[in-house]
């Protein structure tokens, strides 16, 4: 994500590059649960001005689930990961992300990574209840959620369920289809997958204050 936060910072918003020990690396439920927060949560300590009632967040694949997920924090009951929230995300941008996870749990290919994260889904409903987004609607803040019409690694299926349930529940959440559009193009700051996800983002921070 290090040149989308180069390209938010030229286009006059303050990034914040988040990362996360992964499956295989010390991560996993709930480590990488843990360190997400704690790295949203360490804006508050910034000597730096920055407008912390007006964070966005944008993550893509696994990130675009964690991004959606600390977006869901103010949801999560007391005494789990994360729910000791000091900084709130007020919109957030799903990249391809994985939002329902117990449906990306049985669709290959994301059905081995998910399982990987969180173990087995009957096994472990307490972790897939607290880690998914879906279980968490409505957040009550505004999404995009970006989906390429190409890609094979997250299927369309999550983000669709995801989105229809998010409009049910009230949510103010959009589904963006992007034609010829695979997995990866979303991280490249070049492109135009990229592109609808900066300007949703830079909306969201300089709209006027109700």
């Amino acid at each position: 994500m290090e040149e989308l936060c180069v390209d938010l910072a030229r286009h006059g918003l303050a990034a914040w590059n988040l990362e996360y020990r992964r499956v295989g690396g010390g991560g996993g439920w709930p480590e990488t649960f843990h360190d997400v927060a704690a790295g949203v949560d360490a804006l508050a300590q910034l000597d730096a001005p920055l407008d912390l009632e007006r964070v966005g967040a944008v993550g893509h694949s696994a990130g675009g689930q964690l991004a959606v997920w600390a977006a869901a924090r103010p949801r999560l009951p007391a005494r789990v990961p994360g729910a000791e929230q000091r900084v709130a995300i007020g919109a957030v941008v799903s990249q391809a992300g994985v939002l329902d996870l117990r449906l990306a749990a049985e669709l290959s290919p994301s059905n081995e990574p998910t399982r990987a994260l969180l173990g087995d889904p009957a096994a472990n409903a307490w972790a897939y209840d607290v880690a998914s987004p879906m279980e968490h609607l409505p957040l009550g803040v505004p999404q995009l959620v970006l989906h390429g019409d190409r890609d094979e690694t997250v299927s369309m299926r999550i983000a669709e369920a995801y989105a229809t349930r998010a409009r049910a529940a009230g949510d103010p959440c959009e589904l963006v289809v992007l034609p010829d559009t695979g997995h990866f193009e979303h991280i490249d700051a070049g492109s135009d997958a990229w592109r609808v996800a900066r300007e949703w983002l830079e909306r969201y921070a300089r709209a006027a204050r109700s």
